[in-house]
């Protein structure tokens, strides 16, 4: 009976560790051969950041430039082990194997271009030059930017202009006919590339000619041999996650028709609401607007109350917005591979109000407290603003399609370098050491 019992167990602890391996992902295949190739800026292998296996570690177990933990054993003494989940919300790889491939030869490539800056003309002409004539690749391009008269009156570019497909914001649809974007700006030019594309993103290439730069990791210096690299597939990606966000609106009107038994012919009861759907890269702010009253809106998470803001208001980011406006209300930062959301209040009316992590699978919804004053106002990566008022909601949760966005050199060495260069992360003057007289007291 004790050997029946032993076989069962032995048997079980097998099933439940092979469930386990089906979790967990595979490192890519290919690492060893991009890494053959010279690396996409030429710059020396940085240290690893992974942590060294300790004495009577597993390989299986082992961390090898990872930022995430091994996977962990789904089995808890002898009889107990975790409930398979059928609904699997997300696979977390490891950051140093995310690399790009194409399953084709890319032929297409949106250009976008910070408008109203003289100083981007002759960058974009260079590249739009190199991509037509030298690579021959479709390139497009919004409406709004050829019709600067410094490019209109060019008639030197005209040849190539002719060549350009245009198109224009909220009117064209190019979602399916892009196979990678290149950005020629600062950070507003990648969040306005995430807003064109509300379902896939084709991976995106930034350089810095802004003012930040958070974002935009590439120099133009030497685009020719970076672009050539990308189009090859030799590259670096950190996917950063998007907000899936829907606001429900109330058509006050109709609902105020069928109280006051008015008949209106046609009118359901799903008509008597508005949903508009967004998918943002950094934040969703609510907030009391032109108000000088607090705002006061209910937060939910997962359908249940966890607390009423008082204050100016809330700041529901993505780890990529932790360090855009929630970083200046006093948020964490977080790095993009981290599946998080944070929820950041703005100036709350309480001291213990502190910013929070929460996990990237929650759904988090946001509506006007009952006995609020007055009404709230919502934007999305600071666009598309609009009121909020009695009855409205928004649902915010974590998006199926994230901003592939080309490295530099790879997901940690750019945020680090990011973080010192364009933020300033803990700077300061070091302090000087003991001279040998300070060192005999």
């Amino acid at each position: 009976m004790m050997e029946k019992a032993q076989e069962m167990f032995q048997s079980s602890t097998q099933d439940a560790d092979s469930e386990c391996a089906t979790f967990c992902f595979s490192p890519c295949n290919c690492e060893e051969d991009w890494r053959r190739g010279n690396p996409i800026r030429g710059r020396a292998k940085s240290r690893s950041l992974s942590v060294s296996p300790g004495t009577g570690s597993t390989k299986e177990f082992r961390r090898t430039r990872s930022m995430h933990g091994p996977s962990p054993v789904t089995t808890f003494g002898p009889k107990a082990c975790m409930l398979q989940n059928p609904k699997t919300i997300m696979h977390i790889q490891d950051p140093a194997n995310q690399r790009l491939t194409w399953n084709k030869p890319p032929k297409s490539v949106l250009v976008i271009k910070k408008i109203r800056d003289a100083s981007l003309l002759q960058p974009f002409k260079d590249l739009c030059v190199y991509l037509t004539e030298e690579k021959n690749m479709i390139v497009y391009v919004e409406k709004k930017v050829i019709e600067d008269p410094a490019i209109m009156n060019d008639d030197i570019f005209g040849p190539v202009k002719k060549k350009f497909c245009t198109f224009s914001e909220d009117y064209d649809d190019i979602s399916d006919q892009i196979d990678f974007i290149i950005c020629l700006g600062g950070d507003g030019t990648l969040l306005y590339a995430s807003s064109l594309f509300q379902g896939s993103v084709p991976p995106v290439m930034a350089f810095h000619l802004g003012s930040l730069g958070f974002l935009t990791p590439f120099n133009f210096d030497n685009f020719q041999t970076q672009v050539t690299q990308v189009i090859e597939g030799n590259a670096a990606l950190v996917l950063r996650s998007r907000l899936k966000v829907k606001v429900v609106k109330e058509h006050r009107e109709k609902k105020l028709a069928l109280q006051n038994h008015i008949e209106e012919n046609g009118v359901l009861e799903k008509e008597l609401c508005k949903q508009i759907k967004y998918q943002v890269l950094n934040e969703v702010v609510v907030d009391r607007g032109p108000s000088s009253y607090l705002s006061n809106v209910d937060v939910f998470l997962d359908g249940h109350l966890i607390t009423t803001v008082q204050g100016d208001g809330i700041i529901v980011s993505t780890p990529t917005g932790s360090t855009a406006y929630a970083a200046a209300a006093g948020a964490s930062m977080i790095h993009p591979n981290v599946p998080a959301i944070m929820i950041t209040p703005i100036c709350p009316h309480s001291l213990s109000f502190r910013p929070i992590v929460v996990p990237a699978g929650v759904e988090v919804k946001i509506m006007l407290s009952p006995d609020a004053r007055n009404t709230a106002w919502v934007s999305f990566d600071g666009r598309k603003r609009q009121e909020v008022c009695h009855g409205d909601s928004i649902s915010i949760t974590t998006s199926c399609y994230p901003v592939p966005s080309i490295c530099f050199r790879d997901p940690i060495n750019d945020w680090f370098d990011s973080l010192a260069e364009c933020l300033h992360w803990n700077v300061r003057k070091k302090q000087n050491h003991f001279t040998v007289e300070d060192g005999e007291f």
